[in-house]
């Protein structure tokens, strides 16, 4: 999986949110500054990210963006489906919908199963998690593996 710099920066401004007070509106340049994000580039992932309905803003002195919902009901997976689409494609179609033939026949199966084992770590890792440095025992479990280290 290649996780692109938008999804980075939308995840890392995500968590900024979570992590921040409640109720209280978090200025654009602030995140940016925090999470060393360009802020063009951040205020346009925001924008897509209160299009998808995870952020709310408001304009002015006082306002600033804060998240739609709690941070407990935000998954990761929720915020790369806001920028960027479902979570695997394959040349631009859900796995579901390729159809190969011949020798090649159940590499269908293969991409299915890899959408399938990035959902359970990404549906299970909300924003209220990662902002408190925590993570679900399995995902943890998995990036404690030596193995999980390894560049290959």
């Amino acid at each position: 999986m290649r996780v692109s710099a938008k999804v980075d920066y939308a995840v890392r401004a995500a968590i900024e949110l979570a992590a921040s007070e409640p109720g209280r509106p978090v200025k654009g340049d602030r995140i940016a500054q925090a999470q060393d994000v360009p802020l063009k580039f951040l205020e346009n992932i925001l924008a897509e990210l209160r299009h998808a309905g995870l952020v709310r803003s408001q304009r002015g002195v006082e306002g600033g963006y804060w998240l739609a919902r709690p941070a407990e009901e935000i998954s990761v997976a929720d915020v790369i489906r806001a920028v960027e689409g479902p979570i695997a494609n394959v040349r631009g179609v859900g796995p579901h919908d390729v159809v190969y033939a011949g020798s090649a026949e159940r590499l269908r199966d293969v991409w299915i199963a890899v959408r399938a084992s990035l959902r359970s770590v990404l549906e299970q890792v909300t924003l209220a998690e990662l902002a408190r440095g925590e993570l679900p025992a399995a995902v943890e479990e998995l990036a404690n593996d030596p193995e999980a280290w390894q560049p290959h």
